[in-house]
């Protein structure tokens, strides 16, 4: 890359699609060799600073950036110079020049590479990151403004749900009280499942085991946004539906930077692959229920449903039993990369794009 060419720095965050060329500096997350249907060789990489992880591809035309990919691994801090492509809905960085960044040059400042939660997951980055979250009520009725009461009565009565619930499932109402994390790569017989829980306010905990980690929720969020931009694929039960979306709105509300793009592309696998999108497709219409609890009876595995299910948090949560939450939490974790193993196995190792 000539160093004389392109003065201008672009920050990852603000990259939108336009012509011209960019460049960035950047700490590389993930970096993959490939292969062409044609047999030319690219590469896979993943590039992020503290606000935003992005992916590119480097294709055998770009030869140096090729010959600098080859000698990365996820940690280091590179210049790029590259377009910004839309592929399947997202923005996909085009790299045509690629070098390590060098101590003391215009514009390079390593801590600013840093993800903000790096510091509570750096032992639990992993390419094939499985999750869960547990939510509960935020706010208390009693001191809102009475349109949102009422809202909130209308949504339970056209539901047939308790108002707990209703607010359980609204990150504008509730909030993340638990977050288990897994390699999915691990067998789920033995894999080590760390969970974050936010202890309820003036709650003394018992001494809590080390895959408990106590934490608040603008923390819990930092540590996922950090593990999912660091991993090449997230795997979730619904988390199209849920998870996910809960996830945004409560990073909104504690203004903590979302790192990657895990509702676009419905129908990619990478870099967020929903399980209940590739067992139920359609989301199960006309086809049965298809919740994690049925695929996991069917398919011969431990249901993290068995001792507990999602309607005994909120009141589990009250009684400031964080760890009974924590361990029905790493359950489905458990149960969720078995499915995908399953899946992983038998269905994806067909498909062109996984």
């Amino acid at each position: 890359m000539d160093h004389h060419e392109h003065n201008h720095v672009a920050e990852l965050a603000a990259l939108e699609l336009a012509g011209g060329m960019h460049t960035a500096f950047a700490a590389v997350r993930m970096v993959r060799r490939g292969q062409t249907r044609a047999g030319k060789p690219f590469f896979d990489i993943r590039l992020s600073d503290r606000s935003r992880t992005i992916a590119g591809k480097i294709w055998s035309d770009a030869s140096r950036a090729m010959a600098a990919a080859d000698e990365l691994k996820p940690g280091d801090h590179v210049k790029a110079l590259f377009e910004v492509d839309e592929y399947k809905g997202a923005l996909q960085l085009s790299i045509k020049g690629l070098r390590p960044a060098e101590p003391g040059e215009p514009g390079y400042d390593g801590a600013t590479l840093v993800d903000e939660g790096h510091d509570l997951v750096a032992d639990l980055l992993c390419d094939v990151l499985v999750f869960d979250i547990e939510t509960v009520p935020a706010v208390d009725l009693r001191k809102v403004p009475p349109t949102i009461g009422q809202a909130v009565a209308k949504h339970a009565e056209r539901n047939e749900w308790d108002v707990s619930k209703v607010m359980s499932l609204s990150p504008y109402l509730g909030q993340v009280v638990s977050l288990a994390v897994g390699n999915g790569d691990q067998d789920p017989r033995t894999q080590d499942v760390t969970v974050f829980v936010v202890p309820p306010p003036g709650a003394v905990l018992s001494a809590l085991p080390s895959w408990i980690r106590p934490v608040s929720e603008p923390e819990l969020l930092r540590a996922f946004w950090t593990l999912a931009g660091h991993a090449s694929c997230v795997v979730s039960y619904n988390g199209r539906g849920f998870d996910v979306p809960f996830m945004l709105g409560r990073s909104l509300i504690h203004s903590v930077p979302v790192r990657v793009d895990l509702m676009s592309s419905p129908y990619a696998l990478r870099p967020h692959l929903d399980l209940y999108g590739v067992v139920a497709p359609g989301g199960g219409f006309g086809r049965g229920p298809a919740s994690l609890d049925v695929v996991c009876w069917a398919l011969g595995f431990t249901s993290p449903k068995e001792s507990m299910d999602g309607s005994m948090v909120a009141a589990t949560y009250a009684k400031g039993d964080v760890a009974q939450i924590a361990l029905y939490n790493a359950g489905d974790v458990r149960a969720t990369t078995a499915v995908y193993q399953r899946v992983r196995d038998g269905v994806l190792r067909f498909r062109d794009d996984w």
